[in-house]
């Protein structure tokens, strides 16, 4: 008979369901890899009554009473999933202090709290894993850790938010506004009923700040990545852009130059044949540079049930076999650089203008002379349609840095009669 690994589990809700699901469905295969049949001995909840019935399927002791799981000497590793930094974070600090091992899925609290959390681990022995923290199902961060450990990896690439991705994808092929397209991904249960996290890509950047940590060794905060969202997207945006042969993808991008890292999420005009740009809906997908493997791509479901109850199942699997061996205590990722945040005069792109300019003539000239002024030249020049009073102009640049793009953008801001509407960064495919 196999030794049993008793779990506690915080939040029986959408992936906390998944998890004992998954134990269940393939726990021969886990007790053959492990040594250990893993059973989820407690489960935290708010709500005893409500979680009763899965409580009962799952033969699961249900508790509101924290103190009951992390006082528990017979449970040895705490599966997080009730999200939002507290009292997450207060939750797995007492745990950790008395000799628990983690596994989160929890980006914000480790895009925030992450380096106290995993020096704390390493204080106690213990382990922490979140694997489930990036792109759901998508076994990304293992991949980086693991796989491509002997790599030198130049560039992340990532479309890590399903619910803007979902968006995007209705107004691209459906030609459905900013507020139907939210409308719809809120129905469908993709987008909360309050989307700030998601629309204004704060949810993409707690994800960069991971992705970061484990790409490039460097520990940064979230004021450090350059965040824009989708908020108010416009659709001549979204129809100009596959006019230029481009699609519009929120992305998370953090990019090595010569031992900086420049970490940015914002709208991007994405070549139609870059790989990244057939990502659909409320899929997920993490493009890599690299100088061994050169480019790769992962791609898959960024949420849901299953698929991020399997990124958590594995990192129990990991930790069951620490266990066994008695390796427990190394940290998920250990690769660590000092952080260095890249200047904006040392990154380079093509740029996408969106400006609304009086409808008369002399425009044209006036925008060639602030770029000209800038040393920024034009790849691409549209005028786009006209109302009788006012004109929309379209700029894509020849590569700039981002500091001659925030130059120009300063100096249409200030010329009489233009509007800047909008700035994308441009991801041509090579």
């Amino acid at each position: 008979m196999k030794d049993k690994l008793k779990i506690g589990l915080l939040g029986l809700g959408t992936v906390g369901s998944g998890v004992p699901t998954i134990l269940k469905e393939h726990q021969e295969k886990i007790a053959q890899v492990t040594g250990m049949e893993i059973v989820i001995a407690k489960a935290l909840v708010r709500d005893e009554d409500e979680k009763k019935r899965q409580a009962e399927k799952f033969d699961i002791q249900l508790t509101t009473d924290i103190d009951e799981i992390i006082n528990d000497d017979e449970i040895k590793i705490i599966v997080e999933l009730i999200g939002k930094v507290e009292p997450a974070r207060t939750f797995i600090t007492k745990a950790l202090e008395n000799g628990k091992h983690i596994v989160t899925a929890n980006k914000d609290l480790l895009a925030q709290h992450g380096s106290e959390l995993v020096a704390l681990a390493q204080k106690n022995h213990c382990d922490l894993y979140y694997e489930a923290s990036v792109a759901g199902g998508i076994p990304i961060l293992r991949t980086i850790a693991n796989s491509l450990a002997a790599d030198n990896i130049q560039k992340v690439l990532g479309i890590v938010n399903g619910t803007t991705n979902y968006m995007l994808t209705q107004m691209v092929t459906a030609k459905k506004s900013y507020e139907q397209a939210l409308k719809e991904a809120q129905e469908l249960g993709f987008a909360e009923s309050n989307p700030t996290n998601d629309v204004d890509g704060i949810d993409a950047a707690y994800k960069m700040v991971i992705l970061s940590q484990f790409a490039f060794g460097m520990n940064i905060s979230l004021d450090q990545v350059d965040t824009h969202g989708i908020r108010g997207l416009s659709l001549d945006d979204v129809e100009m852009a596959a006019h230029l042969g481009y699609e519009v993808k929120l992305i998370g991008s953090s990019e090595y130059n010569n031992g900086s890292i420049a970490v940015e999420v914002g709208p991007m005009l994405v070549a139609k044949t870059h790989p990244i740009a057939s990502v659909r809906n409320e899929f997920n997908a993490v493009f890599l540079e690299s100088s061994g493997v050169g480019e790769s791509m992962y791609y898959g479901p960024g949420a849901g049930a299953k698929p991020t109850a399997t990124s958590v199942v594995s990192d129990l699997i990991t930790i069951a076999k620490n266990i066994r061996l008695g390796t427990t205590g190394h940290m998920f990722n250990s690769y660590s650089h000092d952080t260095e945040i890249t200047e904006d005069k040392n990154i380079n792109g093509k740029y996408y203008f969106s400006i609304e300019v009086p409808d008369k003539h002399g425009q044209i000239l006036r925008l060639t002379q602030i770029m000209t002024e800038a040393d920024v030249s034009f790849e691409q020049l549209v005028q786009q349609k006209s109302d009788g009073t006012r004109a929309r102009i379209v700029a894509i640049t020849h590569t700039i840095t981002k500091e001659q793009m925030k130059r120009v953008a300063s100096e249409i801001k200030k010329a009489d009669g233009f509007k800047l509407l909008t700035i994308f960064k441009v991801l041509e495919d090579k």
